[in-house]
């Protein structure tokens, strides 16, 4: 009984673990044998508040909590007072502690880092 319990607690570990990847903006295609960008996810050139917020949900919220503080990574609703945006986007792309480097696009990145340095 221990086996199967340990090996359910490893399972889970390890898909929480994946959570916070991210993915590849790449799509490959096997008729043009191209790859291309997938830009009907990327935020446009001049970020806003809410691309931040719509790129944080996408891919942060499932670690650090829809509302910045309910997940089991680290609260964030407060990290504009702790670190400037320039901060957070570095921990973003190299990653910091327990956070792994992040795979985010440098304009997915950047709103995400200008909306969480708005967080004080």
């Amino acid at each position: 009984m221990k086996k199967w319990l340990y090996g359910i607690i490893c399972i889970l570990f390890v898909a929480s673990l994946t959570a916070c990847g991210g993915g590849s903006d790449k799509d490959t295609s096997k008729d043009n044998n191209t790859t291309t960008e997938n830009t009907a996810d990327k935020a446009p050139a001049s970020n806003t508040a809410a691309d931040g917020d719509k790129v944080f949900q996408a891919t942060c919220a499932a670690c650090h909590g829809n509302d910045l503080k309910s997940g089991y990574a680290a609260d964030l609703d407060k990290i504009g007072s702790k670190y400037s945006k320039d901060e957070i986007l570095d921990i973003i792309h190299n990653g910091k502690g327990q956070m792994p480097k992040q795979n985010l696009s440098d304009e997915d990145a950047d709103a995400v880092a200008t909306w969480l340095a708005g967080k004080k």
